[in-house]
């Protein structure tokens, strides 16, 4: 189709002059002895990671690693917005029967996390599916373009997701998500519920069910005292709360003051993200290259490096489809949860069934909020387990009738 074009990622070589000069040009500040994380990245870490972007980190040799994958690009026209340019990577399975996944990246990620998992799911055999997997750059993040327009939220970034698969040929698909990409797939099941036809999310913001929404999870609450688990992943959240949220109201309410900062100064922005590398996951091992490679994709995106910030603010002015309206029930749309200890919001699992008809849950020892990077193999087994025969979500896409083959889209 010759509307939707095969992509090459390739960052004029003044933006890594200008940014070899700004990282040059760094006024660095103090720090209190003993620090540590308690006020935020440690001068120590960003000195070192400035001092490897300005004299040994290869960019050029990163970008060549991405254009490995199938990178394309295609215009979707979400309503009473302009026409945007959407990045994606597109992975096609070679399996009979494949099931469409959309894997829907957050911030402070980004397509990149779909990587672990991409060549993994589009394998399969008699009893273990297969999937093609759609990894698209959201509006005003990676390597899509980004809207001049106000009001650009979570309705929008899951029309532009629905539109992107059905372009595809995809009338009747599935869903991964995370921070985000949870929200916005969740938006996708309440205004497309006879398209997502299941949904699997690793950030679970469900309530405590009352006796008026979910009596019978309420009961189930009511008589099942908190675990070990439970006092762990709510102590968990309380922090996030008191120590870890003040970039949230930050963006949330006032994201252009602080694009200033990040758009004009790399190492900003790198202390900015690198904080919640380290923050949000579970002793993950970072590289030097991959903390960079994350930033880097920040610093050379399209709609420039503070546009990511503003769903934030759209997602928290929005009444009836914002961030509060995700952390409701879903009808209709089958659901999966990943549990995992260090994620920003740890519930305990009746919190997450007022979520919607969940038919799969799984728990782990170990992983936080990235969970395709940290977590890959966890990931790849509960799709492959939730969308397998006898998993919850088997033959979603299938119906009763067996496979409906999408319409063919030649690329």
């Amino acid at each position: 189709m010759a509307s939707i074009q095969s992509y090459t990622i390739s960052v004029p070589e003044s933006k890594l002059q200008n940014l070899a000069k700004k990282l040059e040009a760094t006024d660095f500040p103090d720090e209190l002895d003993q620090a540590g994380w308690d006020y935020g990245a440690p001068l120590a870490d960003v000195k070192r990671l400035t001092a490897y972007w300005k004299d040994k980190y290869d960019w050029r040799k990163q970008e060549a690693k991405i254009n490995q994958l199938p990178n394309f690009k295609t215009a979707i026209q979400v309503d009473g917005f302009e026409s945007l340019d959407i990045h994606f990577v597109y992975q096609k399975s070679d399996v009979e029967g494949a099931i469409p996944l959309l894997f829907c990246h957050g911030w402070p990620g980004s397509f990149l996390e779909v990587t672990k998992i991409l060549h993994l799911l589009t394998t399969g055999g008699k009893d273990t599916p297969a999937f093609h997997i759609i990894a698209p750059s959201l509006p005003n993040y990676g390597f899509s373009s980004g809207t001049k327009k106000k009001g650009f939220g979570l309705p929008q970034y899951a029309e532009t997701c629905h539109k992107l698969m059905l372009k595809l040929g995809y009338d009747k698909y599935v869903t991964q998500g995370g921070d985000w990409g949870t929200m916005i797939t969740r938006i996708m099941g309440v205004l497309y519920p006879h398209h997502v036809q299941a949904s699997h999310i690793n950030m679970i913001r469900g309530h405590q069910p009352t006796f008026f929404s979910n009596p019978v999870l309420a009961i189930q609450h009511a008589l099942t005292p908190y675990s070990q688990r439970d006092k762990a992943g709510l102590a968990r959240s309380n922090w996030f709360l008191k120590e870890g949220s003040g970039y949230r109201t930050e963006q949330g309410t006032k994201p252009q003051t602080v694009g200033y900062a990040l758009a004009d100064s790399p190492v900003g922005l790198l202390a900015w993200i690198y904080e919640k590398l380290h923050d949000w996951t579970d002793n993950y091992p970072w590289t030097d290259d991959e903390i960079l490679t994350w930033v880097s994709t920040y610093v050379f995106s399209t709609a420039g490096p503070a546009a990511n910030l503003r769903i934030y603010y759209e997602a928290l002015h929005d009444n009836q489809l914002g961030r509060a309206r995700t952390e409701k029930y879903v009808p209709h749309v089958k659901l999966g949860l990943a549990h995992f200890p260090q994620e920003l919001t740890v519930v305990p699992k009746t919190w997450g069934r007022t979520m919607g008809p969940v038919v799969y849950e799984s728990e782990y020892g170990s992983g936080g909020h990235f969970a395709a990077w940290e977590r890959p193999d966890a990931i790849v087994k509960d799709l492959r387990e939730m969308f397998g025969r006898g998993g919850g979500a088997f033959g979603c896409v299938q119906g009763k009738e067996g496979y409906i083959k999408p319409r063919e889209v030649k690329l």
